[in-house]
């Protein structure tokens, strides 16, 4: 079994090109995700995989620190940057947990379609809590499954992804629904402002340190 950056580092190229699957929800959360930034802020995403969130909120933030564990992934990042000429994003190939992230603390922190891909969520919203100003927003996009009555894509997709790791053709998946989630962002010290499901199965929430 392979680990996740060589998972996502395999990945990327063709990450790149895979077009969003329902833009008017990426549009719709994005510009939800601006009515928490301010001109000077902050900020960090983490998981940012090629990038295209961070260049779209440039304009809006004084600064962005953007990374993710593949390094295939921030190199495409990075040379997507130089090509529209924005200067104050920086693409770093980082874990959570590692030291070049502590640059903050920041005024936010941006976690689109991370959260379901990590195997200790309790302890990487500790540490995103960490790395947060006091009163500053956590903001995440995460794949849940319905509490009852899965339809049966996702009874079969549970089913099969361990076989799929094993054999190097799908990532870790932690499968929570968006009760489980809603708790552990709690109980990791932030008090929920927003959510909204967008599409299903994607839990879009806005949470605040307290």
């Amino acid at each position: 079994m392979q680990d996740s950056a060589t998972f996502w580092d395999k990945a990327a190229d063709k990450y790149a090109k895979s077009p969003i699957a329902d833009e008017a929800a990426y549009a719709y959360t994005l510009e939800r995700t601006r009515t928490y930034l301010s001109a000077g802020d902050n900020i960090l995403e983490v998981g940012c995989g090629t990038g295209s969130t961070a260049l779209l909120l440039a304009g809006d933030v004084g600064r962005i620190t953007a990374s993710d564990i593949s390094s295939n992934m921030i190199s495409i990042a990075t040379e997507k940057a130089k090509s529209e000429g924005i200067q104050n994003v920086t693409f770093v190939t980082a874990a959570l947990s590692d030291d070049t992230l502590d640059n903050g603390p920041y005024d936010a922190v941006l976690a689109h379609n991370l959260i379901h891909l990590l195997d200790d969520v309790p302890a990487a919203l500790r540490g995103i809590h960490g790395l947060l100003k006091s009163d500053g927003v956590f903001i995440s996009k995460t794949v849940c499954l319905p509490k009852s009555g899965a339809p049966f894509k996702f009874r079969l997709l549970k089913a099969i992804v361990p076989l799929m790791q094993w054999v190097g053709k799908a990532p870790y998946v932690n499968f929570m629904d968006t009760s489980e989630l809603e708790s552990l962002v709690t109980k990791a010290g932030f008090k929920i402002v927003e959510t909204g499901t967008y599409p299903p199965p994607s839990r879009y929430i806005v949470a605040r340190k307290i």
